[in-house]
């Protein structure tokens, strides 16, 4: 049986879903995107190959905090839905969820990330992981009470995201992450 499109588009959603049906809630109304819709200042901040920590630190000029909402591991895999802060004024910069295979990763990397000590981009660059991005989809999502909660914004606000997909060298996936960004001054 082979997967529609949509199908397609809608499972690269799955790190952020998996939460959704956790608490029994409504998924929020998407629209995938061609890279070319999503408007700017979102689109230079989410249509590249480079991963969201970096791009988001260099934009805000401050380093970035992790705030872990909920998270549930097993002994290969961590998935956990997050908030990336401004460490100066904890004011949230990112929303999302990744699912990060574990067994992919050094020891002392594996076990920062299952201590939470900080996002996952800025973990593969201390600790020098090679790795490649690769943004499979863009979206426009409407904020439930969730997100709206997490971005600090209104719900039914219209915002922009991406589901990016984090790869070693040789094409293993480390992690499969679902990105949305608040609302952002022009």
């Amino acid at each position: 049986m082979h997967e529609s499109p949509a199908e397609h588009l809608l499972s690269l959603l799955l790190p952020l879903h998996y939460f959704y049906a956790q608490q029994d809630c409504d998924f929020p109304l998407v629209e995938f995107l061609d890279s070319g819709e999503v408007p700017q200042p979102q689109n230079s901040l989410l249509v590249h190959d480079l991963d969201m920590t970096s791009t988001l630190t260099r934009f805000h000029g401050v380093d970035l905090s992790l705030n872990v909402l909920s998270s549930e591991q097993s002994e290969d895999y961590m998935i956990r839905m997050v908030v990336l802060e401004r460490a100066d004024n904890g004011m949230p910069v990112e929303f999302g969820a990744i699912g990060i295979h574990l067994n992919k990763l050094e020891r002392p990397m594996r076990d920062a990330v299952i201590a939470k000590e900080a996002p996952f981009g800025g973990l593969l660059e201390k600790y020098e992981v090679e790795f490649c991005s690769s943004p499979k989809g863009y979206f426009r999502i409407n904020a439930d009470q969730l997100i709206g909660d997490a971005l600090q914004v209104e719900c039914h606000t219209g915002l922009y995201g991406r589901c990016n997909e984090l790869t070693d060298p040789e094409g293993f996936s480390l992690a499969d992450i679902v990105e949305v960004l608040p609302l952002l001054n022009t």
